[in-house]
């Protein structure tokens, strides 16, 4: 076995794999739970998953100054994990909306929370020059637990109905805790030290190298929208001719081509990272991004040509969320890791939360022509960003 695949990198692996698994039997099976068993609005559901991520957005800041203390981001890592499992776990009991709100709120906070712990916690158990595999294997993991959640909701919903699959979620979520507390323990003995003050420290962070690394990353996050963007752009194109029912299947296994192929990207990205630099690898997953979008402005009904731009759009999406973190992992002095992976994680989640609006926005408003090219037009910016960065 590689030197960079110790139990710790592991450990963190299988966390992520089973968090995602459990994550996304809860996510996907929300809309149903909510307007048809508890008869809530459409509205809910935009209200609470808007609260909830922007409580996420927030977290994940504030989880930064956390994962500043070797040991205080190990006990917020497993604490994280534990708490995220109990509570999406009781939204299968709730009988109201606003419980449903409560919980998921609650969810997402600790869910942002334990993020830069778990970043910053694989630095302590591999290497430098292996940051790149490290977080690679990492990505891969939990793109596939975003492949295996939905496809076990499914068959879950079948088996026992949609409460009991939600409450069922806890037992992947579990699984996720148990494996982060393996690779805390793997991690090396800390010796007695003093604990730092809990405060977030963005100036340091902003400086420097890093602060132009984050501020290229802010580019390309604020063209970053969400995936399902690209589902309800190939729904729409392929409609006319399938009809809709079989427009949203074959859109839903691209989607599914989408995370696979991230997987795969995350792995090569990752070994890419270690020989090449996260800044150089990087910008291929910008480029890529860059690509996809503008062939999603300008492509038609072709089955062909949508599956080559999901694919390659989840290569860019396992690249760049790779090389992020290794780069970020390699830039930031050890003292201050928790706080920059605190503001990667918060200017992914808010950057993220503008691109998937104003891109709706501009959907709504104009066509999804200029929406994806508004998107794409981003990614020119943050390779620029990147260059600069690189010179």
């Amino acid at each position: 076995m590689q030197r960079w695949l110790n139990r710790g990198v592991a450990g963190i692996g299988v966390a992520s794999f089973f968090s995602d698994v459990g994550q996304e039997i809860a996510t996907s099976l929300l809309p149903s739970f909510l307007t048809s068993t508890l008869g809530a609005p459409a509205a809910a559901l935009g209200a609470i998953e808007g609260t909830a991520d922007g409580v996420a957005g927030v977290a994940r800041l504030a989880g930064g100054a956390l994962a500043d203390d070797p040991a205080r981001r190990r006990a917020t890592a497993v604490g994280g994990y534990s708490a995220t499992a109990v509570l999406q776990a009781l939204i299968g009991v709730a009988s109201s909306a606003w419980q449903v709100g409560v919980l998921r709120t609650g969810a997402w906070l600790t869910r942002g929370l334990r993020t830069p712990s778990r970043n910053a916690l694989l630095t302590d158990v591999v290497p430098r020059e292996f940051y790149g595999r490290a977080y690679g294997f990492e990505r891969a993991l939990d793109n596939l637990g975003a492949i295996a959640g939905p496809l076990l909701a499914l068959g879950l919903v079948a088996l026992v109905g949609v409460r009991q699959a939600i409450l069922l979620s806890v037992v992947p979520a579990s699984l996720a805790a148990l494996a982060i507390l393996v690779a805390v323990r793997s991690a090396p003995r800390l010796e007695r030290h003093e604990r730092p003050p809990v405060r977030i420290r963005l100036r340091p962070v902003l400086r420097g190298e890093l602060g132009r690394l984050l501020g290229a990353v802010s580019a390309f996050e604020l063209g970053n929208a969400a995936a399902t963007l690209l589902i309800l752009r190939a729904t729409e194109l392929l409609e006319p001719g399938r009809g809709h029912d079989s427009a949203v299947k074959v859109a839903l296994v691209l989607y599914a081509a989408y995370n696979f192929a991230a997987t795969l990207a995350s792995l090569l990205g990752g070994r890419a990272t270690d020989r090449r630099g996260g800044v150089s690898v990087l910008l291929v997953g910008v480029l890529a991004f860059l690509g996809a979008y503008a062939g999603f402005a300008l492509v038609g009904s072709s089955l062909a040509a949508l599956a080559l731009l999901f694919a390659l759009a989840g290569i860019g999406i396992g690249i760049v969320e790779t090389a992020q973190h290794a780069a970020v992992a390699s830039l930031a002095p050890e003292n201050l890791r928790g706080s920059a992976f605190g503001a990667l994680a918060a200017i992914q989640s808010f950057g993220n939360l503008a691109a998937s609006a104003l891109a709706g926005l501009l959907w709504t408003a104009v066509s999804p022509r200029v929406a994806f090219l508004y998107l794409a037009g981003w990614m020119v910016v943050s390779a620029v960003a990147l260059i600069a960065v690189r010179r």
